[in-house]
């Protein structure tokens, strides 16, 4: 069964991503597409933008477009349950009071974190063909997409060595000691969590099937953003297919804002530079908020003007290897970044990238495995790392 398309929407809090991608969602919905629109956002808006009043977690908007807002703690409570209540007990006997305990078991993002494994069920039910994502502000989106690749390498790493010892030195700790020893039920838990996340990663990082669009403004500090945040989703692997630039003035607003139109059409060429070859959308403000669907339709149709909004074009694949030469290359596209924003590290089997704050880590093939990295340079946005026959680490 093909899994359905996904569109991931995401921008600096209050740039009108969650409108965008309702309007989206209509668009899609007037073609004939079968359309799942989901919140990942704790913050829900989707049903502020249809004004409608969703009397659960999902409801038909209209003909093919569902909406879903979902509890995140109930999916976090399902889902972590066991691993949850090992950890408050862990430490409650370290002396931690219960409700520290409790908000200390839970990690940082791992509510929306659940909502994208909705996400992926959606994708692969076969009762839909687009599935639309309505992302938080772009921090917590790029923290929130990271986290497949990050908990997964933690996991992955630490889980089969902790059962092992577990199971060798957990009865003599119960034992010697009152302390909490993980049971099966932990690790079973643990085991689902990593396969959730593997198959997460699979399909938000498949350029064929899941693509992002960034939403900016033409100020210059929401452009900022959308540049470093097109940096980070490609250092993760998460193509770009377009940048939608809203809320634009109208040239014909009158004498009072000449000034602002002036300043956002040498913008609109930056963006168009500084982006390429991603196409960027203008989108000039209306006489009023989009809200329901009717205003949402016509708002997409001014963004998308007839064309089928599920594809704007596949984006290249952000990491490339070539092992066909003598000197074997990676090349990772990072976006916007200098050559002092970029640290690579090799770690084992393993090479590490970090860009300002966030950092991947990319397992080598077997070819690369024993050879050394003999140079790592950022040319046109492209960070290349060469290896030599050579091994070693």
């Amino acid at each position: 069964m093909d899994a359905a398309r996904v569109l991931v929407f995401t921008g600096k809090g209050g740039v009108g991503k969650s409108t965008l991608a309702a309007a989206t969602a209509v668009a899609c919905a007037d073609l004939g597409h079968r359309v799942m629109i989901v919140s990942s956002d704790p913050a829900h808006s989707l049903a502020d933008v249809f004004a409608t009043d969703l009397a659960g977690e999902q409801g038909t908007i209209m003909d093919g477009l569902t909406v879903f807002e979902p509890d995140a703690r109930n999916r976090l409570e399902a889902s972590w349950e066991s691993i949850r209540s090992w950890f408050v007990d862990v430490l409650a006997w370290t002396g931690a009071t219960t409700l520290e305990a409790e908000e200390l078991a839970v990690l940082p993002g791992m509510e929306e974190l659940f909502a994208l494994t909705d996400v992926e069920t959606f994708a692969h039910s076969g009762d839909y063909d687009v599935v639309v994502v309505d992302c938080g502000p772009t921090a917590e989106t790029i923290r929130l997409l990271s986290l497949p690749a990050v908990l997964g390498w933690y996991v992955d790493r630490v889980l089969p060595p902790s059962r092992r010892l577990n199971r060798l030195v957990g009865p003599l700790v119960q034992r010697l000691s009152d302390a909490p020893v993980p049971d099966d039920d932990v690790f079973a838990a643990a085991d689902r969590f990593t396969v959730a996340l593997e198959q997460v990663r699979q399909l938000l990082t498949d350029s064929d099937r899941t693509t992002v669009r960034l939403v900016t403004t033409s100020e210059k500090v929401v452009l900022a953003e959308a540049r470093r945040t097109h940096g980070y989703l490609s250092l993760f692997g998460y193509g770009v297919d377009a940048v939608l630039v809203n809320r634009l003035i109208p040239a014909d607003v009158g004498p009072a804002l000449s000034g602002w139109v002036l300043d956002q059409a040498d913008r609109l060429v930056e963006i168009e530079q500084s982006f390429a070859p991603l196409p960027s959308i203008p989108i000039h403000m209306a006489d009023r908020e989009p809200v329901g669907v009717e205003a949402l339709r016509r708002l997409g149709q001014v963004v998308y003007a007839g064309a089928d909004p599920i594809g704007t074009g596949t984006p290249p694949e952000t990491i490339r290897l070539d092992l066909s030469g003598r000197a074997p290359t990676i090349e990772v596209d990072i976006p916007h970044a200098e050559s002092d924003d970029v640290q690579v590290h090799r770690r084992g089997d393993e090479l590490s990238i970090g860009v300002g704050p966030y950092r991947s880590n990319l397992c080598l093939p077997e070819g690369l495995r024993r050879r050394s990295v003999r140079s790592a340079a950022m040319h046109d946005g492209t960070l290349r790392i060469c290896f030599d026959g050579g091994t070693g680490s």
